[in-house]
Formats: structure tokens, sequence, C-alpha cells
């Protein structure tokens, strides 16, 4: 995806503001003969349409009509591990960033990377969820929405979610735990089997599912882009009117 630059914008002004002074100028010398007059209408034409112009943007500025509040959402994504969450997250993203809103992504691996040694009892994910509750809403604070994709396996840290954010939407990636196993090509799933991976969500510790989800996507029946295509039309549906 590229985006624009400010250096990209003012030369794109500029060298259009060179082609329609230009154009103006031709024309005058065209009708009249002069180049000086040419040249004194282009000159004084620049002036006073980039100052109009200015007036006129900021005069617009204070008119609400026509504009499109968007309230700023928070998407959770939680399921089991090795459930889909962060593809579908990722494309989810994706989706959403073409509509032009301001919006984050925030993977649980790279917050753990950023934050080692969380730790992963029960407590210490009830902590570390608090934690991300607060910087979805200092991002909400900045009028951005966010895109969050977390096992989250208690009930009371998801609900400590809901109750610190704004318009969060819960969305339960399900998938049976025998279709997580076999996606784990890194063998996660085997090692906690084994012992070596302890509190781990489907195997030595509980995964509590979500009772009151706003979107539930079942990949074992669903493809990666039809469970996008769902959550797309939900908060097209919901925040992006």
């Amino acid at each position: 995806m590229y985006k624009e630059t400010n250096k990209r914008s003012l030369i794109k002004g500029v060298t259009w503001r060179i082609v329609a002074t230009t154009t103006t100028m031709l024309i005058v010398y065209v009708f009249f003969g002069r180049l000086d007059l040419a040249i004194a209408t282009g000159l004084l034409e620049s002036v006073l349409k980039i100052g109009l112009f200015w007036l006129h943007e900021k005069a617009w500025l204070k008119v609400r009509w026509g504009k499109k509040r968007i309230e700023p959402f928070n998407l959770w994504f939680t399921g089991l591990p090795l459930s889909g969450k962060t593809t579908i997250a990722d494309k989810v993203f994706e989706q959403l960033e073409k509509l032009d809103i301001p919006i984050e992504r925030i993977d649980s691996k790279d917050i753990r990377d950023l934050i080692p040694n969380i730790g992963y009892t029960r407590d210490d994910r009830n902590r570390h969820m608090h934690r991300i509750g607060n910087l979805v809403c200092t991002l909400q604070n900045n009028s951005v929405s966010t895109v969050a994709s977390f096992v989250s396996p208690y009930k009371e840290s998801r609900r400590a979610i809901r109750e610190m954010v704004r318009n969060n939407i819960i969305v339960y990636v399900k998938a049976d735990i025998e279709t997580c196993k076999k996606r784990d090509h890194k063998g996660a799933y085997a090692k906690a089997l084994s012992g070596e991976f302890k509190n781990f969500p489907g195997v030595d510790e509980v995964y509590e599912e979500p009772e009151h989800a706003e979107v539930v996507v079942d990949t074992d029946a669903l493809s990666v882009d039809k469970s996008v295509e769902v959550i797309v039309k939900y908060v097209k549906k919901h925040y992006i009117k």
C-alpha cells in the first residue's frame, strides 16, 4: 500500500498551479497579443487564487454539513491458539485500512516481543489484557480504531476490555481443537501436550468460549476470505455508514 507524502502533495499542487497559470497567460496572449499583460494576469491570478483557496478551505472547515463522523471501535479477535485469529485479523485490517479511516493493528505476538516475560498464568494474562485495554483506550482517545487479536481465554479479561473501551466488538474465531492442532506447523500443541509449554489454552488451561460475541466465524466451516467478508460487513453496517 502506498501513502501520499506531504512532499508529493506539495509538488503536485505547485505543478498544477504552474500549468493553470501558464494556460491563463497563453489565453490572454492569444486574445490580446501582449506578453506583459499575459504575465501580469498570470501573476495576479496565482496570488488571488491561492488566497481565495485558503479562505475557501478555512470556511469549509467550520461547516459540519456533509462530514461523516466515525466513532473509534475495537475489533477484539479471540479464540484458541491457531484458530486463525491473526490471519483473519490481518486481512480485516487491510480491508478497513482501504476505507481511509485511522486504524491500528495490535497482535499478541508483537506485544509479547515488546514486553517479554509477561507470563502465562491466569493472573498474568488478566494483567496483560488490562495493559492492552489501556493501549486501546489511548488510541481511541486520539480517534484511532483498533484491530486486536489475542487468545484472551478468560471471560473476566474480555469483560474488562469491554468495560474499558468504546464500541468493543468481540470476534470469536471458532475452531475445533483438532483443527487447530493440524494447523500447528511449529509444534506448539505438541509441546503443550508433552508438558514443555505450561498454561496452554485448550490443553492444560481452559479456554472459556465467549457467550455474547458480536461476530462468530467458524473457521471449520468458513474460508478465511468469507470470514473476513462477514466481519467487514458487520463493521460497515454498524460503524462506517
